[in-house]
């Protein structure tokens, strides 16, 4: 299908209904063991923690050979084997309750064709609103590469991180078990996340992918820890892979109306950048 073909996907919609469960919220809590102690029925969900939910059950006949559900319903038929959660933007106005129905309503707002060093890119920028009774709880917008496979990408070279002053740092050991139960809280079967052969031979990893979307939650649970306002809104952009091969570190800055945050790899460079807007008491 050429790119022009594509563009007839903006505007397409879907639905998406789902419980807000306490289970999920529990494999969540146990996987990211916030210091608040496990989650109840009736207690706001922490931020981000929708993404557990309103997750694409593709049957196993209808995955592709990298994990990815098979493209061409909602998300459009782009040919590109690579597939990247890039960046997001999110706005918190009501937190969804644990326990209650919540729907989520997705459109295609754009999709763009560019040429980057490893061949041409597809950008499809996805909307969604998250319901919960008919109230507006957030609202997403995901951005979502496609890239053909390029070069292999080499080993981070790790450094003797410098001390920080000016930010709190937690050091994050991404071991295989932290990938497998988060891939397991996405229902995430991409398999650059947990089958290291495939990751190596297939993509040119140097080991196994720590999710993008897994780094942005960390970075929110260490700025929500530190802070005792509520978070209005948040944004990640993904700049560089991180991998099982060696601990990462994470920043928070926090000011006087948001958290400035950072992934840093091993050899120092920033991963993932991100920015939690603080609301009023």
């Amino acid at each position: 299908m050429s790119s022009a073909n594509w563009m007839a996907w903006i505007g397409r919609t879907e639905l998406v209904e789902d419980e807000i469960c306490l289970a999920q919220a529990l494999a969540a809590a146990a996987t990211l063991e916030p210091p608040s102690g496990p989650p109840t029925v009736g207690s706001p969900l922490p931020p981000l923690w929708h993404w557990f939910y309103f997750l694409p059950r593709a049957p196993q006949s209808q995955l592709s050979s990298d994990g990815h559900p098979q493209r061409g319903g909602f998300i459009p038929p782009i040919p590109y084997p690579r597939r990247m959660f890039a960046g997001a933007r999110i706005r918190f106005h009501h937190p969804l309750l644990i326990g209650q129905p919540a729907r989520r309503e997705g459109v295609i707002r754009n999709i763009t064709q560019k040429s980057g060093r490893s061949g041409p890119l597809a950008f499809v920028t996805v909307g969604y609103q998250i319901y919960q009774h008919d109230t507006l709880c957030i609202e997403e917008e995901q951005d979502i590469v496609y890239r053909e496979p390029g070069s292999p990408v080499p080993a981070p070279t790790p450094i003797e991180l410098p001390p920080v002053t000016d930010a709190i740092s937690r050091t994050v050991i991404p071991d295989t078990r932290l990938l497998f139960r988060f891939s397991a809280l996405t229902f995430n079967a991409h398999r650059i996340h947990y089958d290291r052969p495939y990751a190596q031979q297939e993509e040119g990893y140097p080991g196994l992918v720590v999710h993008g979307p897994l780094v942005a939650v960390l970075l929110m649970e260490l700025a929500r820890h530190h802070i005792d306002r509520p978070i209005s809104g948040f944004s990640f952009r993904s700049q560089a892979p991180l991998f099982d091969l060696a601990p990462f570190r994470l920043l928070a800055r926090i000011g006087d109306g948001r958290v400035e945050l950072e992934a840093q790899g091993p050899d120092g460079v920033t991963a993932l950048s991100a920015t939690a807007e603080l609301g009023v008491v």
